[in-house]
């Protein structure tokens, strides 16, 4: 296992995180441990979480992806301090009641989060906290761009940087970052935080894989210049980049199971998967491989967060960081790139 440093801390991290956003509706808790053992074993000491998860989540399994992490630490507690531990607090505009209302970025929301993740992860302090999308409603989720800015939204991120200084001077939370993000909004984090000397913006959480490079176009060259580490998740794009779904959705699988995730299985996406999937077999990989190895190659990648089901999809996922892709093959990935770009922003 390889490890980096999270950009302006002292949190050393392997360069692959463990995100469990399965855990309490697609695993069960014993599932969950078992992952968490493993990838430990392997020598992953990085976890990734939220208080919205799992997935498919409502108000009777909310909360139960950081409960399951939170009994495995309270059996592990030994391990507490090589781990790094990071979560997110959720954002408006998503329909989630049962979490908290109002959903926002408030001194009151932010504490109440913060206490809420703390009980349930049987941690005192969080390494990363995370802010799961922004307040300010903005070209996300499947949508490519934007043509007028939110003018309900009120500016209000020297608030919430200021709060999460009192929060890293209580010892509750160690670093901040972002998630979902766009150019702008890092930006605007980042000055504010130079301006008042406030907490600087570790990493950005966003979307990064051969069906979604958007990253690319702006934020990449932020983040190299103004040293913020993404943290790529959905490196297998939901599932679709195993070619498992090119005869049709599984129904047992992610995709099936919350069929309202549209960004990954639209005309464009089939099309293109197909020829990255040709690409891999040509070279002997798998496309698990071949889009795992790809995202792992790019230089303004932190740590690429990968999630599973069962203990062989994490093994073969991780195995994959072992893949080295030539300069050849790379111009091949960007030839397909400019026939279908992005086709699931």
């Amino acid at each position: 296992m390889k490890y980096t440093i999270l950009p302006h801390t002292d949190l050393k991290v392997s360069e692959i995180c463990l995100g469990t956003m399965t855990f309490g509706n697609q695993n069960t808790e014993a599932e969950a441990h078992f992952q968490l053992d493993y990838a430990v074993e392997r020598g992953i000491n990085f976890i990734d979480t939220a208080e919205m998860y799992p997935i498919g989540g409502n108000e009777h399994i909310f909360g139960s992806t950081e409960r399951y992490i939170g009994t495995w630490l309270a059996k592990n507690k030994h391990k507490r301090e090589e781990l790094v531990v990071a979560t997110k607090i959720a954002g408006p505009n998503r329909g989630m009641s049962y979490i908290r209302q109002p959903l926002d970025f408030s001194k009151k929301s932010l504490h109440e989060a913060v206490e809420l993740s703390l009980k349930n992860l049987q941690t005192d302090y969080i390494d990363l906290y995370q802010m799961h999308w922004p307040e300010r409603v903005m070209n996300m989720f499947g949508k490519r761009g934007i043509s007028d800015i939110d003018h309900q939204w009120q500016d209000n991120i020297l608030e919430v940087l200021t709060t999460f200084d009192g929060l890293i001077k209580e010892g509750k939370i160690r670093h901040i970052g972002v998630s979902n993000e766009n150019p702008w909004g890092v930006m605007k984090f980042l000055n504010e935080a130079e301006k008042h000397n406030l907490p600087r913006i570790a990493t950005i959480q966003n979307p990064y894989s051969l069906l979604n490079r958007l990253f690319e176009v702006g934020l990449s060259e932020i983040c190299m210049r103004e040293n913020v580490g993404l943290l790529a998740y959905s490196p297998l794009g939901f599932g679709f980049l195993t070619g498992k779904h090119l005869n049709g959705i599984v129904p047992e699988s992610r995709l099936g199971l919350f069929p309202h995730f549209t960004r990954y299985t639209n005309e464009n996406c089939f099309k293109v998967t197909k020829m990255y999937q040709d690409l891999a077999h040509s070279l002997g990989l798998t496309l698990t491989e071949l889009s795992i190895a790809f995202v792992h190659h790019q230089k303004f990648v932190t740590s690429t967060i990968i999630g599973a089901t069962s203990l062989d999809q994490l093994e073969e996922n991780i195995n994959a960081f072992d893949v080295r892709l030539t300069d050849a093959v790379l111009d091949e990935i960007n030839t397909i790139q400019e026939k279908i770009p992005n086709p699931a922003p």
